[in-house]
């Protein structure tokens, strides 16, 4: 039952969960954390994580306060406070040594080897804990690094936009622009999200895109991956501008490991990167390229490719996590092109589906997002035989 003891502790957690998204994008590896210190129902000083490194929320809070808290103080943190040593040292030793006597929590330490551990150091040392407010805002805010700590692989999600009928373009290829300003908008801050962002050979020489975060506070460039294994996109004249704007350096090429040398050492002449992995018939296999990922330290990747990239990720039960912008339009064309191919799905419970499923509104656009959760057993059909190329994605290339 709800009471007003966890209504007053979930507005509280609201403001933690703003202070944390003012780390949007920057804290990787580490989590966002937004924290707060409140003395008799007022808020008295406020802190978040900014970047890896640098102090954690507690402690910002605890900075700002100045001096002792009063022996009613209360400190309200988004995510369960750490207890192990790391760049910094555990934020449980400075609330003991704080005073504060009660700690209200969001979310539970999602590493196996640490979750709870921060609470049971608290209580034995006398502090009241309670944990668990608004539990599921406060994991969601850090689905990257959720996913990161607990599989050390990067989490893999596509960005789509749709009709109604779920195409992402015109028979033509034609996509611009399915969804309106706001939603398009709300991509920007999902690229500010995610360190890395990754498109297919066939989008860079269709759409030419810029793949940076535009954002009202500035621009942000990501790791940019270009998925072609034979290396058609260094052929393009003019060549895109992934290759030759002045991010180039952030741009990696993601080719087979037995492309000839010549053309792999032009494009590292231009400041660009390559990452030769193994490939099967002419596609990259994801397993080493997460691999190189996590080697690498790159926790998330968007890809923002068309049908064919999603399908092959799909496929391979490669894709973690799907963000979907859907559009009051309808084509009703066979021949327009579709999300994805390639399954065999005779009903409809066997399908691919997302599990902690969040929804938003952006005008007339809705959002849903969510992880994907595969079939015991995926079925392929044959081949497409539509004879189209399926490289867009529907949304907001450049």
């Amino acid at each position: 039952m709800t009471g007003p003891c966890t209504n007053f502790h979930e507005a509280f957690m609201r403001r933690a969960l703003e202070l944390a998204r003012l780390g949007w994008g920057a804290t990787h590896p580490n989590p966002m954390v937004g924290a707060l210190i409140v003395e008799d129902g007022e808020i008295v000083a406020e802190g978040f994580h900014a970047k890896a490194g640098e102090p954690h929320a507690e402690i910002m809070a605890m900075r700002a306060l100045g001096r002792k808290p009063d022996t009613d103080a209360t400190l309200y943190v988004t995510l369960e406070p750490c207890c192990t040593h790391g760049r910094t040292p555990p934020c449980t030793e400075a609330i003991i040594a704080s005073g504060i006597k009660q700690v209200v929590v969001g979310a539970t330490d999602p590493n196996p080897q640490h979750a709870s551990r921060g609470f049971e150091v608290l209580r034995a040392a006398g502090v009241e804990v309670e944990a668990g407010v608004l539990a599921e805002e406060c994991s969601d805010l850090n689905l990257i690094f959720n996913h990161w700590i607990v599989e050390k692989r990067p989490l893999v999600a596509a960005k789509i936009a749709t009709t109604i009928d779920g195409r992402i373009a015109c028979r033509t290829g034609e996509s611009k622009w399915i969804t309106g300003e706001l939603a398009r908008a709300d991509v920007m801050r999902w690229r500010r999200l995610f360190p890395a962002i990754a498109v297919g050979a066939g989008t860079v020489a269709s759409d030419d895109p810029q793949l940076t975060a535009r954002l009202p506070e500035g621009d942000w460039c990501p790791l940019r991956f270009v998925f072609d294994a034979a290396l058609s996109t260094a052929t393009l004249n003019p060549l895109p501008r992934l290759f030759t704007d002045s991010n180039r350096g952030r741009t990696v090429i993601v080719t087979s490991d037995r492309q000839h040398s010549v053309v792999v050492r032009r494009l590292v002449q231009l400041g660009v990167r390559v990452w030769q992995l193994p490939a099967a018939d002419g596609v990259i296999e994801m397993g080493a390229f997460t691999e190189r990922c996590a080697h690498e330290g790159i926790t998330g990747v968007l890809v923002e490719g068309g049908s064919r990239l999603l399908s092959g990720l799909l496929k391979n039960r490669a894709l973690n996590y799907l963000l979907t912008y859907r559009a009051p339009r309808l084509f009703a064309d066979a021949e327009s092109i579709p999300v994805a191919t390639g399954l065999r799905v005779e009903i409809p419970t066997v399908g691919l589906q997302l599990a902690e499923v969040h929804h938003a509104v952006f005008g007339d656009d809705q959002l849903m997002r969510g992880r994907v959760v595969y079939p015991e057993k995926l079925e392929f059909d044959s081949p497409t035989e539509d004879g189209h190329d399926h490289h867009h994605c529907g949304c907001d290339h450049d």
